[in-house]
């Protein structure tokens, strides 16, 4: 099944929902042909009406996890930001597959929304809310981002994980942070400033490419553990890393991260 036919049938059978209304309807009319003394428990079926209505106007009252695809063109964009609060949903970022100049971001979305787009002069600004999705519809938000102008990004969880491949992305800087949620980076092989990555009870795995120039500076607590692949990282001073191996070809990307609780990975 394609992902629009997929989006399309979210909602499922209409029969269920209009069951259910046509049920509620014949209760609360069974209870007040004849009234007598009013008695407020007799309003329950107006919930079967509710339910039944909100199923067949938002397709959310049960636990969903369909999606809808998006595409939005690049046109004469020369930078963007990305603005992301996600909540509980797990968040999926890399480069586009392909150096397509005509894209600047493409993906999938809870169905029945879709980043917001704001343009000033050459610059994007793209917001993705968790409160502008349905409250039951939990599909991951997985996106692809364009290759060739630099992102500013901004992603905030409470309980979601965050993934970010970003080998193949220009970055201006980042702020990377969960609450319980773990965070999983792939450095980037060229960041104008310092990305910060902070989780407060979850793990924060980063991995750097071969060649790539990476320094990573560690700010946890005593709860916060440490484990380093030295294969790959030296530590040039207290709490503070650099990638082994580097291909002078990259400059410099700086990484801060900051826990509380958990552990940290570097790969």
């Amino acid at each position: 099944m394609s992902n629009r036919e997929r989006s399309r049938g979210s909602k499922g059978p209409l029969l269920w929902p209009l069951g259910l209304v046509l049920v509620g309807g014949l209760l609360l009319l069974s209870n007040f042909f004849l009234l007598g003394d009013f008695d407020i428990l007799d309003l329950w079926p107006i919930l079967l009406v509710i339910i039944g209505t909100q199923i067949l106007l938002r397709g959310d009252v049960l636990p969903s996890n369909d999606f809808r695809t998006f595409g939005i063109t690049r046109g004469s964009i020369e930078s963007a930001t990305l603005e992301i609060n996600a909540g509980e949903i797990d968040v999926n970022i890399r480069a586009l597959q392909t150096r397509n100049t005509e894209r600047l971001i493409a993906g999938q979305f809870a169905n029945q929304a879709r980043p917001d787009l704001n343009v000033r002069d050459v610059h994007a600004y793209l917001t993705m809310e968790r409160s502008q999705t349905p409250l039951l519809s939990f599909a991951n938000w997985e996106m692809g981002v364009s290759q060739d102008l630099p992102w500013q990004m901004v992603i905030s969880t409470y309980l979601g994980q965050v993934t970010s491949d970003l080998s193949h992305v220009i970055m201006q800087n980042a702020l990377i942070s969960t609450g319980l949620g773990d965070i999983h980076l792939t450095a980037p092989s060229e960041a104008f400033e310092a990305l910060y990555v902070r989780s407060l009870f979850g793990n924060i795995n980063v991995m750097t490419p071969t060649g790539y120039n990476v320094r990573i500076t560690l700010e946890g607590g005593r709860f916060f553990g440490v484990t380093v692949d030295e294969s790959r990282y030296e530590e040039i001073e207290p709490g503070v890393y650099a990638s082994r191996d580097n291909d002078d070809a990259y400059p410099l990307v700086d990484i801060v991260i900051r826990g509380t609780f958990g552990d940290a990975y570097l790969s």
